[in-house]
């Protein structure tokens, strides 16, 4: 039996696959990366891991499973981190490591150079580790663990240059697809984000003499760190001392920033793109109410990610926004198996409605997407069972049909319900009255594009709603995946 599972009720929603923090110049610099980590636990739920450099004892590092509050805030593990830099990652399982709950899988990932040592988090996935796992195997390298990631400290160690940021720079020119990474030497701090900047990455000052990198600026908020800028698609960032290095390592390339990180992946408290997401989500209610408007007597998020969406199209449509739903704030993960029994109640382990609100009334629930579909059918069941007169489903996303290859857990494409249905499908699927998801144009504007997309120059990477994927992704393709047909 596996020792630490995801939520039995939570595999419908895609998932973000790690969240990456590093601090210098600081003292205690653990402590800081384990609160930016706690920050950022909404992106890796299933382990975390942090090293840190103290001159007199060295590299020191601590991984283990589970919640960051669980593990990094016990002085027996803190104790033996000490130092003024520190890198550390939260993840759940990355593509390459199918599910593996092997604590090897753990980042940051550790490496001796002639030069000295060095660590790397990444968060992001690289479309064509299969491929450089194989030349790198038969090249004499020895994998310790299933993650795509480990590729680029093999790729440092082959590397002839002569110190650890010029090696960096050389083993992520060979890597293809989405990477934010955060890594440290012994007196270096050093940032990077892939050309097309698909995952985000922050810089942050802490007080007079340190700085930090985080995934999003909710990690900055946590320990008091000043936000200074995002890291540009492409950029690398050497930070030593009180000095910030900025290279661009890479050839230029139009910028192409995930879009879901505004729909779901990101804390509603960050910003990103100089946008606040909160108010993006809120926006993307507001186009919804303006698209997909109907006779209703309640508003309702699915909690807690439809929030936002729900109170945009409550303030477009004049509906009234109501609570509907109650989530269960301590319903965490499962560390067993759950019976039978257990399973069969399903959501409401997490959720529960709202009856004397709900009974009689004709309701609009508004989600952040539909995957799967289960969860949305449970939910519905739920609403009725309560005495809803009618139950209208609200997406604040297009269609998810198309899976994603760059650091999101995403079910193959047969097993994603727009991949199979179209929307009048689903609705009879799902059993709801009606069901409407907003737009890709609905959700551009919503994320600041006036004009909608633009087919021929999208902004954002939105593959998993357009099919068209910005980086191909080699491996799968290599595996029989097919990708959309020429327009």
């Amino acid at each position: 039996m596996r020792p630490f599972l995801s939520h039995p009720f939570d595999d419908d929603k895609l998932k973000e696959e790690c969240g990456v923090f590093g601090v210098v110049g600081v003292s205690d610099a653990a402590n800081f990366v384990a609160l930016g980590l706690h920050a950022l636990q909404h992106r890796g739920q299933e382990a975390g891991g942090i090293v840190a450099y103290d001159p007199d004892q060295g590299f020191n590092s601590a991984r283990r499973f589970g919640y960051v509050r669980d593990n990094f805030t016990k002085p027996d593990v803190m104790d033996t981190l000490p130092g003024q830099l520190a890198i550390g990652h939260v993840r759940y399982s990355t593509a390459g490591s199918k599910g593996s709950t092997a604590i090897r899988d753990v980042q940051p990932f550790f490496g001796e150079f002639s030069m000295g040592g060095a660590a790397i988090a990444h968060n992001g996935n690289l479309t064509n580790a299969a491929a450089l796992r194989r030349e790198l195997i038969e090249r004499g390298s020895i994998f310790q663990s299933s993650s795509d990631s480990e590729c680029i400290i093999h790729l440092m160690a082959r590397s002839i240059q002569k110190n650890i940021p010029e090696r960096i720079k050389d083993a992520l020119r060979r890597v293809e697809g989405a990477f934010s990474v955060v890594a440290m030497t012994r007196t270096k701090l050093i940032g990077v984000r892939d050309p097309l900047g698909v995952r985000p990455l922050v810089l942050g000052r802490v007080g007079d003499s340190g700085w930090a990198l985080s995934s999003e600026t909710c990690g900055l908020d946590i320990i008091g760190a000043e936000f200074i800028r995002e890291i540009d698609p492409g950029e690398m960032v050497v930070i030593e001392g009180n000095k910030v290095e900025s290279f661009r390592p890479f050839a230029p390339a139009k910028s192409r920033f995930c879009i879901f990180e505004h729909v779901y992946f990101s804390r509603p408290d960050s910003i990103l793109g100089g946008r606040s997401v909160y108010e993006t989500r809120r926006q993307i209610g507001v186009e919804l109410a303006r698209e997909a408007p109907v006779d209703a007597d309640l508003v309702c998020p699915v909690p807690d990610s439809g929030t936002p969406a729900a109170i945009g199209y409550s303030q477009e449509s004049g509906i009234p926004y109501a609570m509907g739903i109650i989530r269960n704030q301590y319903m965490g993960r499962t560390f067993i198996e759950p019976t039978e029994q257990i399973r069969n109640m399903g959501v409401r382990l997490k959720l529960n409605v709202n009856r004397a609100l709900i009974k009689g009334k004709r309701v609009i629930l508004v989600d952040d997407s539909v995957v799967r579909g289960t969860t949305s059918r449970k939910i519905k069941d739920m609403i009725l069972d309560a005495g809803a007169a009618e139950v209208h489903f609200r997406i604040a996303s297009p269609p998810t049909a198309w899976p994603c290859f760059y650091g999101v857990d995403t079910p193959e494409r047969s097993k994603l319900l727009a991949a199979t249905m179209s929307e009048d499908e689903m609705r009879d699927w799902i059993g709801v009255d009606s069901l409407k998801f907003i737009s890709l144009d609905g959700l551009y504007r919503a994320a600041g594009e006036a004009q909608g997309r633009d087919a021929a120059n999208p902004r954002y990477c939105d593959a998993c709603f357009s099919g068209e994927y910005p980086i191909a992704p080699s491996d799968k393709i290599e595996e029989g995946f097919e990708m959309k047909a020429a327009q």
